[in-house]
């Protein structure tokens, strides 16, 4: 399996269920880059330009990868769900959405064959939903900034993984005071990566 053949297959299932939506894929390093960073979902900006982390998401980004002194193509980024998961505002705009539970269904076996395809040295989750997607329950205030472990399948494949859990960049607008704490993280992880945290199963 390639990772042309993944797209193929995902671009090709979502279209049937959703016709009017762009899929976006992850980019990036795919060959066992340090990082795979995994969002929630596309936004607008990712929606219009079919990639992802751009527009706010890309000026979060752009912050991750300064303090981890890297930049946009050394690591691999990606999203659980790769279309854009709207509703109508209350005054007629469409807005984004958390995605619902069937979308994260149907999006997460590709998910995973992205990162068997990848093999980053690190999985780095953004907020709940990418948490939920890599480690199943857990919440991020419980294991924020600290390494995990989990084992990744699809298909007759599998393989561990470490995993470092971050907030959601957009939950620093709502709640300032975790501003300082997603960046003691970042100063964790940066760390992490600079002694060498060895693959599970290595």
């Amino acid at each position: 399996m390639t990772m042309h053949e993944m797209e193929a297959r995902c671009r090709k299932a979502a279209g049937e269920t959703w016709p009017e939506k762009t899929v976006v894929f992850g980019e990036g390093n795919e060959h066992h880059p340090a990082v795979m960073l995994i969002g929630e979902a596309p936004g607008e900006q990712e929606s219009l330009q079919g990639r992802p982390f751009v527009g706010k998401a890309g000026k979060n980004l752009d912050q991750f990868l300064d303090v981890l002194q890297l930049n946009r193509w050394d690591i691999r980024i990606s999203n659980v769900v790769k279309i854009r998961p709207t509703k109508i505002s209350p005054k007629g705009r469409m807005s984004n959405r958390p995605p619902t539970k069937e979308e994260i269904a149907f999006f997460a076996p590709y998910l995973y064959e992205e990162i068997l395809l990848v093999q980053p040295r690190m999985l780095v989750t953004l907020g709940n939903t990418a948490l939920h997607a890599i480690v199943g329950d857990a919440t991020i205030g419980s294991c924020h900034g600290q390494v995990m472990q989990t084992v990744i399948k699809a298909g007759d494949t599998e393989a561990g993984f470490s995993v470092f859990p971050l907030y959601h960049p957009a939950s620093i607008i709502y709640n300032r005071g975790l501003a300082q704490v997603y960046q003691e993280d970042l100063l964790i992880l940066r760390r992490v990566l600079e002694q060498g945290e060895p693959s599970f199963f290595e």
